[in-house]
């Protein structure tokens, strides 16, 4: 069989790319060897907010009586959370599956020959390009590694029977937290131990302090600066630990082909190519950011130079919203504090608490603040940070003002509907809320 593209993963970049390069009219095989969906949709981003929203829903009815509401002492089903949480995935994936219409898909195991050759379990294909979105997998540390029962993995404990008494979660960035918070909400005691000086580590000091504050309120005892080691686990039913995530690259032996590697990860220029012709790689097993909007952006962008190789597109990282679904939710996007002044630039920052927030109120969720970081000089807003309500949806409106360029000046004067949540972005932005 003869195809114009062959991609190797059905993830996020795997199956944007499939879809995308079919519309510009490529024959396109795409070749899976697990589950349609990646890590994402079976090991991440849905599972995990599946089950946070249990949570949540947990939490809310446990204080149903602040809203007038009264209930019978309520209980969690883990049973029925997980089963939930199953059928969601499930019909996320026949949802793909019926989108990939004019698509051969093939969920088989792949081995690339040459840059335009695949051996799969029933023969040799050959294509004039080869996309490898092969995505990630959970790291370990090279003194702990995950054993299955007491030690393990973002993966594995999507699939637990019930709620552990006490569980230890080595590593505090993002899923370490997003964990910390869901099992918290469902009865655990929780501790977390973070080797970097502030939990998620790279994201806006005062922002990782906020949260650091409102888990211990939680009960969730967090320690930044410890290493696992100096911990006895038989203190605790279960570990997590959640240091990272490492390119999955080691069953297609790429090093055999000349493919150029770091560390796993494979190395692409700014159109998505390798150093081998033909050969293009998008999402996880390439990118040292590894999110799943971006992993898609990338697959699109990789199908669209494939199909117009004289015309490509360069990747721009610049702008991309990073979501953290614990409760309260952060959202976070461009340029942070930190970052603007080691650079040197003079800025001004606006804030708006979420106490002065008439829905916040309302949803009974007032912890948090909108962060605005804007160039003194020119008032363009560079960055932005959001912890609170609905941060992860709010951060949405501050990505589209940066990628346009857009001056606080241009938002400031923008009418948004009251009461919402959303109005604290023009609030912030008011003169008397700057420093």
């Amino acid at each position: 069989m003869d195809y114009d593209l062959v991609i190797i993963g059905a993830g996020w970049a795997g199956f944007n790319a499939a879809i995308r390069a079919k519309k510009l009219g490529l024959k396109v095989a795409l070749i899976e060897k697990d589950q349609m969906g990646g890590t994402c949709l079976n090991h991440g981003c849905i599972p995990t907010k599946t089950l946070l929203q249990s949570a949540k829903i947990y939490t809310l009815t446990k204080k149903s009586k602040i809203f007038g509401i009264e209930t019978s002492e309520p209980k969690a089903n883990f049973n029925e959370i997980q089963i939930r949480k199953n059928k969601i995935i499930q019909q996320l994936q026949k949802g793909m599956a019926s989108m990939l219409g004019g698509i051969d898909f093939l969920h088989q195991e792949a081995r690339i020959l040459s840059s335009n050759t695949l051996e799969v379990n029933r023969g040799r294909i050959n294509t004039k390009f080869i996309l490898i979105a092969t995505g990630s997998k959970p790291g370990e540390l090279k003194d702990l590694k995950f054993d299955g029962k007491k030690v393990i993995s973002s993966d594995e404990i999507l699939n637990l029977k019930e709620i552990p008494n006490s569980l230890l979660i080595i590593g505090g960035g993002v899923v370490g937290c997003e964990f910390a918070s869901l099992f918290s909400a469902l009865g655990s005691q929780v501790s977390m131990v973070e080797l970097m000086p502030q939990l998620l580590p790279g994201i806006d000091k005062e922002t990782a302090k906020k949260i650091e504050v409102i888990f211990k309120k939680k009960g969730i005892k967090a320690e930044t600066n410890k290493d696992a080691k100096a911990l006895d686990f038989n203190n605790y039913d279960l570990v997590l630990l959640c240091v990272g995530r490492i390119p999955q690259t080691e069953s297609l032996e790429l090093d055999k082909l000349g493919i150029k590697l770091e560390k796993n990860r494979i190395v692409v220029d700014e159109y998505l190519r390798t150093n081998i012709p033909d050969i293009y790689a998008a999402g996880d097993c390439a990118s040292k950011i590894m999110l799943a909007h971006f992993a898609a952006y990338q697959g699109s962008i990789a199908a669209e130079n494939i199909a117009d190789p004289l015309h490509p597109k360069k990747i721009n990282g610049s702008n991309i919203p990073n979501c953290i679904f614990t409760d309260p939710e952060i959202g976070n996007v461009g340029m942070g504090e930190e970052d603007a002044n080691n650079k040197g630039i003079d800025i001004k920052i606006n804030k708006f608490y979420f106490l002065s927030s008439g829905m916040a109120h309302i949803l009974d969720e007032t912890e948090g603040f909108i962060k605005i970081i804007s160039d003194k000089k020119t008032s363009e807003i560079l960055g932005a940070s959001v912890i609170g309500p609905r941060a992860t949806e709010l951060i949405g409106i501050l990505t589209v003002a940066i990628q346009s360029h857009l001056k606080a000046c241009e938002i400031q004067g923008t009418i948004l509907a009251h009461p919402t949540l959303s109005e604290g972005i023009t609030s912030a932005l008011k003169e008397n809320y700057g420093i």
